[in-house]
């Protein structure tokens, strides 16, 4: 039989570099705990609209809404046919104008001289107003969007019009420039402004400086949310962008993707990230389309779960077009901001304007410790399948380290990180689960175990096995945790690579240990390599019948949820009762645990320390033991996410330790039920015989 031998300079190696992930996941808790005041935000014209809708003025909604808690408004360009709507300009097509002569509807003196003058075509939009300054920007914006040789003014004084060589349908819907009036109003009524100004074509120095031009005295400003495919500058302009950023100290504001995974595509925007020293925020908003079948409490909550684990620090917020039972829609829409207010500030957030992250890198060599210890739990793992020389182990840590170590060192390293955070999350719960199949394999060779064992020893045993296993895999997270934090991946600038395969990974390897370690044939014996390579030409060599083929089938359809249901992309559905599960916990719990470590991991732990201890057929021990795995997995994959507070994804593990154990030993005692029950049954014939 092999003999398995933990090498102890090894496992010093490790425990240094957990040291070391220990103090950098100090470093990054300190850095999230300061990063807690959430901007609650809604659209300016929204506002205005629902102000029109309700009857009331604009100025007293408005107050209302700040008074229930909205920080910010957002401000977008404004465009013609928002201009038409509110009087402020009259666009028209020179069609129109022709057609109304035609019919003699036109009867304004300074439209007949203009077309006897000539200076009508059909194909061209005509802009009048007499707001000089509302008419000035328009002109303006209309020059910078078409460029000047298409714009022409037709009369000036006290009732200018240009006209403007463009298709009328499209020319109304375009982005001309940040109305000063509403970024003004806004600023005046005490609130931030978070404007939302789109790139141009062909973006010169002009365009960049003519955006901030019109934020110039402008006292509250908070963040910027561009608007399309790009940010303000790209490609070529983002230094410039970014110094008047800096100039005005504004927050770049960075929309979540609808998937939950890093940001709505806009070319330049982590560049201009890093350039404006990493003074960003993640934004969410619930989509447009999900909003109305949410009802407000359910938003409420949704937020609140959002702030706190996804380290979103604006919430862009849309107002309800229909009002609750009992309420108006004025009512509805105040009662909800004031309700995502109140449950943020129990949860311990501040609102306001929203804070960012300091810019937090932590110390190379701290880095380098922990990239050691990680390739040492790597190399200690390769030993405990295949034995092999302590010398080769050294040497091969010593290799592997200088070639990782050496770009952290360098200054750089981000693959290094990304590839030793991968390994730290299939190894640790790897090694986790080796060290207590180890421990239960001595205990069996010293005939500790056997089908006497009482309830109450396989309960106790089973669950302390199940908490030194956890907190080892928790070191793992600790690892992975540490070893990507810094402020690129708070924000998800950078992200953790390889979600589904830590899903899988571990549960070959752990297949693979216990291969190497127990015979699931009696006839085949695993001593060696060649035990183990035996077990599995046996395993392809099995007969095939209807039974194996329904256990493969349901065996490939659970790998398929497994899977499906890992990562961001939209794979297998969430069933409606796992949701209302999910959020029962979200209400009960600081940190939801995940269902797959406290609904299937855990238990299965304690039922495979039930099947060990019992001594059950080696094919049921295999199958605890594998479906175990997936919680020792999932955990440390939890620090993956590393948007998330560290000290959430501790709570969550302990969590699902928690609830697992519970329901573990529920499952415990119900088979020791049934195991007695069917003995009973067993026995009755005999004992009437």
């Amino acid at each position: 039989m092999t003999t398995f031998t933990y090498n102890k300079l090894l496992i010093g190696l490790i425990i240094i570099g957990l040291l070391a992930a220990g103090v950098v996941a100090w470093q990054r808790y300190q850095v999230e705990q300061a990063n807690s005041t959430v901007e609650l935000v809604m659209e300016y014209e929204d506002l205005v609209e629902l102000a029109q809708i309700e009857g009331i003025q604009a100025d007293s909604l408005l107050a209302r809404f700040k008074a229930a808690g909205i920080t910010s408004l957002a401000v977008y360009e404004t465009t013609l046919e928002k201009l038409n709507k509110n009087g402020k300009v009259t666009a028209l097509p020179g069609a129109d104008i022709l057609h109304q002569n035609r019919t003699g509807t036109l009867t304004d003196p300074f439209w007949q001289n203009l077309l006897a003058e000539g200076r009508i075509a059909a194909e061209d939009v005509y802009v009048a107003g007499q707001d000089t300054k509302v008419f000035a920007e328009v002109q303006s914006d209309l020059e910078r969007r078409l460029g000047p040789g298409r714009v022409t003014l037709l009369a000036g004084g006290d009732r200018p019009v240009l006209a403007a060589k463009a298709n009328f349908e499209k020319a109304v819907k375009w982005n001309l420039g940040l109305p000063a009036d509403e970024l003004a109003k806004v600023d005046e009524l005490g609130f931030y402004v978070v404007p939302r100004p789109t790139n141009y074509t062909k973006v010169t120095p002009a365009d960049v400086n003519a955006v901030f031009g019109r934020l110039a005295g402008i006292k509250n400003l908070s963040a910027m949310i561009f608007v399309g495919d790009e940010v303000l500058g790209y490609p070529d302009l983002l230094p410039l962008t970014a110094r008047h950023f800096k100039e005005r100290r504004l927050t770049l504001a960075m929309i979540e993707h609808p998937l939950q995974l890093q940001f709505f595509k806009q070319e330049g925007l982590t560049e201009l990230a890093a350039a404006n020293n990493y003074q960003a925020a993640r934004v969410y908003t619930i989509p447009k389309d999900e909003q109305p079948k949410l009802k407000a409490a359910e938003a409420i909550r949704r937020w609140t779960v959002t702030d706190q684990e996804r380290n979103i620090r604006i919430n862009l917020m849309r107002k309800y077009d229909k009002p609750e039972p009992g309420k108006t829609l004025l009512e509805t829409n105040l009662d909800y901001v004031a309700g995502v207010k109140a449950e943020l500030t129990a949860a311990g957030f501040t609102i306001g304007k929203a804070t960012t992250f300091t810019p937090y890198f932590p110390a190379p060599w701290l880095i380098a410790v922990i990239v050691l210890g990680a390739t040492a739990a790597g190399v200690l793992f390769l030993s405990l399948i295949i034995p092999f020389a302590a010398r080769w182990q050294y040497a091969l840590v010593a290799l592997l380290a200088v070639v990782l170590i050496f770009p952290v060192l360098s200054g750089g390293g981000t693959l290094s990180r990304q590839a030793v955070g991968l390994a730290s999350a299939i190894i640790f719960p790897v090694l986790a689960m080796i060290w207590q199949l180890d421990r239960w394999r001595a205990r069996e060779l010293a005939g500790d175990f056997g089908p006497s064992a009482g309830i109450g020893r396989v309960i106790s045993g089973g669950l302390s096995a199940l908490a030194a296993t956890t907190l080892l895999s928790l070191a793992g997270g600790l690892y992975l945790g540490a070893v990507l934090s810094d402020v690129r991946f708070f924000l998800e600038m950078e992200i953790f690579r390889g979600v589904k395969l830590t899903f899988v990974a571990p549960l070959i390897l752990v297949a693979v240990a216990y291969l190497a370690r127990y015979n699931l044939f009696e006839q085949v014996w695993s001593a060696d390599a060649r035990g183990l390579w035996r077990q599995v030409v046996t395993i392809l060599n099995y007969p095939v019948t209807m039974k194996a083929l329904l256990f493969v089938g349901a065996a490939a359809f659970a790998a398929w949820v497994f899977i499906g249901r890992s990562g961001h992309t939209a794979g297998v559905p969430v069933p409606t009762a796992e949701l209302k599960l999910r959020a029962l916990l979200e209400q009960l719990m600081y940190a939801r645990p995940r269902g797959k470590e406290f609904l299937i991991g855990h238990p299965a732990f304690l039922l495979a320390a039930m099947a060990i201890w019992h001594q059950w057929p080696r094919f049921f021990q295999f199958i605890f033991v594998i479906a175990a795995t997936i919680a020792q997995g999932s955990l440390v994959e939890t620090f993956a996410h590393l948007r998330t507070p560290i000290f959430m994804s501790v709570i969550r593990g302990l969590d699902g330790l928690l609830l697992g154990a519970v329901i573990g030993t529920a499952a415990v005692v119900g088979v020791y039920i049934l195991q007695v029950v069917i003995a009973r049954l067993g026995r009755s014939p005999a004992a009437n015989e």
